[in-house]
């Protein structure tokens, strides 16, 4: 009865610094890991430059260019053509070569709304109740082999993240979403990985990412992220047409 006893406390007291653990304590120990907000707040505009590789031999050049607090613009580049979607705090508008079209047009209402998701310059954990978003811790599950605390973010447009929290360092190792896309439900699954300093603030330079569940994954390597590039609004706002080119380019 005495070494039962003695089990029962001895499994009490293990289970306390996890029963402890909130959302708030993780996602405070994340923004201290990565740098900490001031160094965070410091950086006010980001270039990513890389490429991005998916099935049959597919690569193509890539440029996203970000700017604090909601604007973003990216672009995919293969077979001299290139491809921009870009989103300017309000609205968002798209570049299509592929199909023959060189006009810029406005995104759906699908489009959107992702492309405004990936505008947060600082992403949906930092400065959450500000945004309108809902945390939860959900426990400990492992991610390949490696502990990570889950956290359920539900954005204030009902998007749901989960994000999986490597247990030593307090970095997104893995980020699950369910999103409402033309009235169905779809699951993605984003792995990140091969963190790097950017002034000051810790990146991931590469990325995986696709349908929850599926072995196919397209994959992002960056090879250079720069911090507090000069990006002119007007990179971001839509064109009267292709044959006017954003001013800060």
């Amino acid at each position: 009865m005495r070494n039962r006893t003695l089990g029962i406390v001895v499994l009490l007291f293990l289970a306390i610094p996890l029963m402890g653990q909130t959302a708030d304590e993780i996602i405070g120990k994340y923004i201290k890991s990565i740098g900490g907000i001031d160094k965070i707040r410091a950086i006010k505009s980001l270039r990513y430059t890389g490429k991005v590789i998916g099935g049959g031999g597919f690569e193509a050049k890539m440029v996203v260019e970000s700017k604090r607090p909601d604007k973003i613009r990216q672009e995919f580049s293969f077979q001299g053509m290139t491809g921009i979607t870009a989103y300017d705090g309000k609205s968002g508008w798209k570049i299509q070569p592929w199909g023959g079209k060189k006009d810029p047009e406005a995104l759906g209402e699908d489009e959107l709304k992702g492309i405004s998701e990936d505008a947060d310059f600082d992403g949906p954990l930092v400065d959450y109740k500000e945004k309108g978003n809902k945390v939860e811790y959900q426990g400990m599950e492992p991610v390949e082999g490696t502990d990570a605390y889950k956290i359920k973010v539900t954005l204030k447009n009902g998007d749901v993240f989960y994000f999986y929290m490597d247990s030593d360092y307090y970095v997104p190792i893995k980020i699950e979403s369910k999103r409402i896309v033309r009235g169905e439900e779809q699951e993605g699954e984003t792995i990140l990985g091969d963190y790097k300093e950017v002034s000051g603030v810790y990146l991931p330079y590469s990325v995986e990412s696709g349908a929850k569940g599926s072995p196919d994954r397209g994959k992002t390597a960056f090879e250079k992220i720069e911090a507090n590039v000069p990006l002119e609004d007007s990179l971001f706002e839509k064109p009267a047409s292709a044959g006017s080119p954003a001013k800060g380019k």
